[in-house]
């Protein structure tokens, strides 16, 4: 037995039932762990919560070797397994969603790691990429301007050095990839936004005050921007917390554009 399904509340009662042969079935099982609070002391879930399993016997390696071979190439590929057959069939997706579960099907989500792409390198910049690092993010950060390099770049960050067009076009144009720009610094923000908001990143958000929410919104229209794409644009990004101390700062930004990636509203 490997890993972990609810931290140990539950996993020996499981492996019990593996035993016995109830779930060694070709078709998926339905596993129903809820608990009332007479179970729950016995379960270890003082929470009184419940868990939902969905048990599927893989013995033997195609179906992996499957999978596997589809995401060599880089690519996001959504596995869909159905719950009354067992079927399993595999599809290019490009949706946001990791997970999701119907009657019929359950379908997970596998590829590319979510990536944060952070437009001018500062403090707030850094503080935002070591707990977007925590989250499981890639992160990259890019600003070309050479008096702001840092001169102890963090671990497990990418750093660039590309204009911030061509590195929202280059490094952030799919699904799994979210665009920031912290720069303060319009001419900066501004290029990366114009191509950020024409590429398919699924969050593109500005770093600024509110005053200058409007100021903004009418130059990315005069370099042309559509109004489609300019609506887009969470303008003052992350969550409004009333917060003046970066690192909580930085913490409303990141749960704005975790939100988002689970198709809540960034505000």
């Amino acid at each position: 037995m490997v890993g972990s399904v609810s931290g140990g509340c539950v996993e020996e009662t499981l492996a019990d039932r593996y035993r016995s042969g109830e779930l060694g079935t070709s078709v998926p099982t339905l596993v129903d762990f809820s608990v009332d609070s007479r179970q729950a002391s016995r379960l270890g879930l003082p929470c009184g919560g419940c868990l939902d399993l969905t048990v599927e016997v893989l013995d033997a390696p195609q179906p992996v070797a499957a999978l596997l071979s589809r995401l060599k190439g880089g690519t996001l590929v959504a596995r869909r397994v159905c719950l009354d057959t067992g079927e399993v069939s595999l599809h290019a997706d490009e949706g946001h969603r990791e997970f999701e579960v119907t009657d019929r099907f359950v379908t997970k989500a596998f590829g590319p790691g979510w990536h944060l792409l952070l437009i001018g390198d500062d403090q707030l910049a850094r503080l935002l990429a070591q707990m977007a690092c925590l989250l499981d993010y890639r992160v990259t950060i890019c600003d070309p301007r050479e008096r702001f390099a840092d001169p102890m770049p963090l671990a497990n960050v990418t750093y660039s050095d590309l204009m911030p067009d061509g590195a929202a076009r280059k490094l952030a144009d799919d699904p799994r990839s979210a665009v920031i720009t912290l720069s303060h610094d319009p001419k900066q923000d501004d290029l990366a936004l114009s191509e950020a908001l024409g590429t398919r990143a699924f969050y593109v958000g500005a770093f600024g005050s509110e005053r200058n929410v409007q100021a903004r919104r009418e130059r990315l229209a005069r370099i042309g921007l559509t109004p489609a794409q300019i609506a887009r644009l969470d303008a003052h990004a992350g969550l409004t917390i009333g917060s003046k101390h970066l690192a909580e700062i930085a913490l409303s930004i990141l749960v704005g554009v975790t939100a988002t990636r689970n198709g809540l509203a960034a505000g």
